[in-house]
């Protein structure tokens, strides 16, 4: 059993998981796999290229960038509160952190900067905050992922907490992310092909023509979770920030190619 990994760290993990999607898929490259559901439909992937060539999500990454260098009440501005001013780190991120003994989110340290600075949080699904990730995501496009789970017993727990989730089944329909993501992860299912779990993270936040605007990866975890019937975590709890860090991690090595486009 893929996920079975007791006794396995994340070392370990990676290579096992990311090995099975290479076997599946052994035409793949790692820039292949961030192309998800486009690998499976030539139509899709023909729309996809012809919606590139004026991407949706480009007016997000402009107003992004004047709202991240739009500076607060005080002065200041986000530069201050993100390592090298925000700019080419997201490929970093979700980040654990050692200070707090937990994970750490892009939209997570963007709302902790504002109400440092006497702001109020913004929505981290979608709006003004995923605006500005569209914007920091997009000087860190080409980018290898690269999510670190250092040997803190903080760290590894909450790892572990993100695969249990992913794994678990939940929900009306008793469904995990595993069922569709890695054992059906190339298949049509309701008139869509379902893409496999290393990739994924590589292209939130995302322009979706169902939303009609750009959204976090944490807006398509809630949507997937509605979707099997299952109550959807909150945004940015412990426990969906840990969702994030192992999900993100199955794709490190794979470059960053946010923000992206999505039906």
């Amino acid at each position: 059993m893929i996920c079975g990994t007791i006794y396995a760290g994340p070392t370990e993990d990676l290579q096992r998981y990311q090995g099975y999607f290479k076997e599946r898929f052994p035409d793949f490259s790692m820039v292949d796999f961030s192309n998800g559901l486009y690998n499976f439909n030539e139509d899709k992937r023909s729309q996809y290229s012809d919606i590139m060539e004026f991407p949706p999500y480009e007016v997000a990454i402009e107003e992004g960038k004047e709202l991240y260098e739009k500076p607060f009440a005080n002065g200041k501005t986000y530069a201050s509160c993100l390592p090298n001013g925000g700019i080419e780190i997201a490929h970093l991120y979700p980040k654990f952190d050692a200070k707090t003994g937990k994970v750490q989110t892009l939209p997570g340290i963007i709302n902790e900067c504002r109400e440092k600075n006497a702001e109020q949080p913004l929505n981290v699904l979608k709006g003004e905050l995923v605006k500005i990730l569209a914007y920091l995501s997009d000087t860190s496009r080409g980018k290898a992922i690269n999510i670190e789970i250092p040997n803190d017993p903080r760290a590894l727990a909450a790892y572990e907490q993100g695969k249990e989730i992913y794994f678990t089944r939940r929900g009306k329909f008793d469904f995990a992310c595993y069922h569709c993501h890695w054992e059906a992860s190339g298949l049509r299912v309701r008139g869509n092909e379902l893409s496999p779990a290393i990739g994924q993270a590589a292209n939130f936040p995302v322009y979706r023509s169902k939303w009609g605007e750009i959204g976090s990866i944490q807006r398509r975890y809630k949507g997937c979770m509605n979707n099997i019937g299952a109550q959807p975590l909150k945004e940015q709890t412990e426990a969906m920030n840990n969702l994030e860090y192992f999900h993100t991690y199955l794709s490190n090595g794979v470059p960053l190619n946010a923000p992206n486009s999505r039906f």
